[in-house]
């Protein structure tokens, strides 16, 4: 099977040419436009296989998208070119609009125009996978709101409202609907996830767990959103793109299906162990250093950085997601727990100081985004 993929230098779409590349005999074709948060460095170990090869394209372009999927003849699409970082879109709404909404359209009526010339075995084979996020559901009742909710707390499921709260849900959630029409006035046949919030190796520094890894190794502050206790659900991005893979092969055309770590966790707790980590991996100088009295030791952990900042405007309460249905029908279940995942993580960034540096160009300075009112 020759699988084309959107966003595969991004985060998620990296792991999932690298899934696909080390553990199917399939065929990828990488199309991506390689903005600040697409790195061809993350695909170092399966450049040169080849099953894989590489297209410059935005999804934007519809010519170019017509030519490559008249050059490559693809089986399937894999769909996760995004914009994807809430604070982003919070300073900058329209790039959010224009690739997630109208580079999902344009990558639509490409795959249509190309699905319907298609002979019918190929045609009936043809798969659409649209790979989308939890945060179009808005957010979910907190433990904190009522003591009620405690003991049992709501989970999204797939026939869960949409309610976006930011303009990069609002944009992904948009995507989604134009997936759903295309099925049912076209008949493409099409097939969405909706995940969690992701983690793991070769993740941009603007997102939490690898802005607080990196602050805390020069020393800098980790900032906390209002008070930390905002909730999600963690998935190891390697976990994630062994389910991508399980749907687009196996997936029922026109289901959803939400993908979950079952790793509810606050922001406070995820920065306070990465902290605990990195005190035990790579500690500060001076820990157990002696004060001059002898008789107090000198606090250095890492925790000792973690800085309180205003909130997100409109910044959800809680995610978590229900991932029954994906564990029932396709058999999908995750390996890692927030445990295993997040030591594994923490030293992958420290072994790979380097795609670190390389990752941020000069216009990211690990500054804080998303504080327009």
């Amino acid at each position: 099977m020759k699988l084309l993929v959107t966003g595969g230098a991004g985060f998620i779409g990296s792991a999932v040419v690298r899934y696909i590349i080390n553990n199917t005999q399939d065929n990828v074709v990488n199309l991506d436009k390689l903005t600040y948060a697409g790195n061809l460095e993350s695909l170092t170990e399966v450049s040169d296989n080849e099953r894989y090869v590489f297209e410059q394209v935005d999804i934007c372009n519809r010519a170019e998208l017509d030519r490559v999927f008249k050059q490559h003849q693809p089986d399937a699409v894999m769909h996760l070119a995004a914009e994807s970082h809430v604070d982003r879109s919070i300073d900058g709404p329209a790039e959010f609009i224009q690739t997630n909404i109208v580079g999902t359209y344009n990558l639509l009526e490409a795959a249509r125009a190309y699905w319907s010339e298609l002979d019918a075995e190929r045609k009936q084979a043809f798969r659409f996978h649209h790979i989308s996020t939890d945060e179009v559901y808005g957010d979910l009742p907190h433990p904190a709101d009522s003591v009620e909710l405690k003991t049992d707390l709501p989970l999204f499921t797939e026939k869960t409202s949409y309610a976006p709260s930011s303009p990069y849900s609002a944009s992904k959630a948009s995507s989604d609907h134009l997936v759903r029409a295309w099925l049912r006035t076209y008949g493409l046949p099409t097939l969405i996830t909706n995940c969690s919030n992701n983690y793991g190796p070769y993740h941009f520094p603007e997102k939490l767990i690898p802005l607080v890894i990196l602050n805390a190794l020069e020393g800098k502050p980790l900032p906390i959103y209002g008070k930390g206790d905002q909730i999600r659900d963690w998935l190891h991005v390697e976990d994630h793109a062994r389910a991508l893979y399980k749907v687009v092969t196996e997936g029922e055309i026109g289901e959803t299906y939400n993908i979950g770590g079952h790793n509810e966790k606050t922001n406070l707790e995820v920065v306070q162990t990465i902290c605990k980590i990195l005190d035990e991996l790579a500690p500060r100088a001076g820990v157990n250093a002696k004060s001059e009295d002898a008789s107090t030791s000198l606090t250095t952990s890492y925790s000792s950085l973690i800085t309180y900042v205003s909130d997100r405007p409109g910044h959800d309460r809680r995610y978590a997601i229900d991932a029954s249905k994906i564990a029932k029908e396709l058999g999908w279940e995750p390996k890692e727990t927030f445990e295993t995942g997040i030591r594994k993580t923490v030293q992958w960034y420290l072994d790979n100081q380097q795609w670190c540096k390389n990752v941020q160009s000069g216009s990211y300075q690990r500054e804080r985004l998303g504080v327009s009112k």
